[in-house]
């Protein structure tokens, strides 16, 4: 019998609580604020339904393969095609850890300004000392964590949405469309990583669908806060609503501990991906260095406006979960195959250029869905005429 310890519902839920509480899901719901509440709050919610689903399909994936993320990747793209999107993946994720830092330690320095370097110091630092207990041994550690967490996230909220009248849809607002893609487009940024956690689940269709409505939920009310800031407050300073809120050291606490869960996750899932390319590299300690690397980018380097990041993103992982879609689940392939599987890899050159296409359209749903929908449909024929030509 296997005595290897397994991550509960419970921890799972509570990984991705803590992937949702974050300051990066925050400001980009003041995005969100010139629409009008009505319109802004659709277009979130849109574009959560659209990204989690997605996400709640890759997590299965991994939960039932028992593999991480990118060795899922692998068993659709070829063990060396899969190699692209595991650099890439690597990439957005020492790219998010980052600005997650930045973001952190610019709103730690309002709450208490001490220096921004120095707060990049000690909030990747914490995030090295989540690495090194590691997410199975979390536990109460976790719990006390997103417990503080919540309360402290509820009277932050409670703050926001005392602060009068939202104003009127600003007519120079972004299109309703992108909206619905920048909206859609956070949750896609965890599709790659995903089943780094839901592989190590004890049930693991439960635990994809419990990771994914905790992560969307969470999210969704991040980016209403966000949004509620920018127009009841009137201001996208996180920190500044804390300190006139009174909440002064529990205000610090909520921009430490959000920063350094959500992106603990990132790190270690560049870490898991890095495992990808050799057999070699440890995990935990690309994890460590990719923290490490962030830190002193983000002392470096400004990162405010992340939305083309976003849509990079986007069109990055959008036609990729496309193309695994149609080849696991309609295909239903289950073995990793050698090499470069081309045609999957030139349908998903395809979707890219087409996501990117469709943004300049404004569609109403955003490109998400008509990309996925478009390279799952073209996979799906070139896997069915493949399969006619070798009986």
């Amino acid at each position: 019998m296997s005595t290897e310890k397994r991550t509960s519902l419970f921890e799972n839920g509570l990984i991705w609580f803590g992937a949702g509480v974050s300051l990066a899901e925050i400001l980009t719901g003041t995005y969100f604020a010139p629409l009008g509440i009505r319109k802004g709050l659709a277009a979130i919610i849109l574009g959560h339904i659209i990204g989690c689903f997605l996400l709640y399909l890759a997590g299965l994936i991994g939960g039932l393969e028992r593999r991480s993320s990118m060795e899922t990747v692998k068993q659709t793209f070829g063990a060396k095609g899969g190699l692209l999107f595991v650099i890439l993946n690597i990439i957005q994720l020492a790219g998010w850890t980052a600005i997650m830092i930045y973001d952190g330690a610019l709103a730690a320095v309002g709450a208490l300004p001490v220096g921004s370097w120095i707060w990049c110091i000690c909030i990747g630092a914490l995030i090295i000392i989540w690495i090194l207990i590691g997410v199975k041994n979390l536990g109460k550690l976790n719990l006390v964590a997103m417990s503080a967490l919540f309360i402290l996230t509820v009277v932050l909220c409670t703050v926001i949405f005392r602060g009068g009248a939202f104003p009127a849809a600003d007519a120079q607002a972004m299109s309703f469309g992108a909206a619905v893609e920048l909206s859609a487009s956070m949750p896609l940024s965890w599709l790659p990583c995903i089943s780094d956690y839901t592989r190590e689940a004890e049930k693991p269709r439960p635990a994809a669908i419990v990771s994914t409505v905790t992560y969307g939920l969470v999210s969704c009310w991040m980016f209403l806060i966000g949004m509620g800031a920018a127009g009841f407050a009137g201001t996208t300073d996180i920190a500044a609503i804390m300190v006139r809120a009174g909440l002064g050291i529990a205000g610090l606490v909520i921009i430490i501990f959000s920063t350094v869960t959500t992106t603990f996750l990132d790190a270690m899932s560049a870490g898991i991906s890095a495992e990808s390319l050799s057999s070699r590299i440890s995990g935990k300690w690309t994890a460590v260095a990719v923290t490490v690397a962030g830190s002193v980018l983000a002392i470096a380097f400004p990162m405010d406006d992340i939305t083309g990041f976003l849509y990079f993103i986007g069109s990055v992982f959008a036609p990729m979960i496309g193309v695994q879609i149609a080849d696991y689940y309609i295909l239903k392939n289950r073995d990793e195959r050698r090499g470069f599987t081309w045609p999957a890899l030139l349908v998903w050159i395809a979707g890219f250029l087409l996501y990117r296409y469709f943004m300049t359209l404004d569609i109403p749903c955003g490109s998400t869905l008509p990309a996925v929908a478009v390279c799952a449909a073209a996979y799906t024929c070139v896997g069915k005429l493949t399969e006619k030509k070798t009986k």
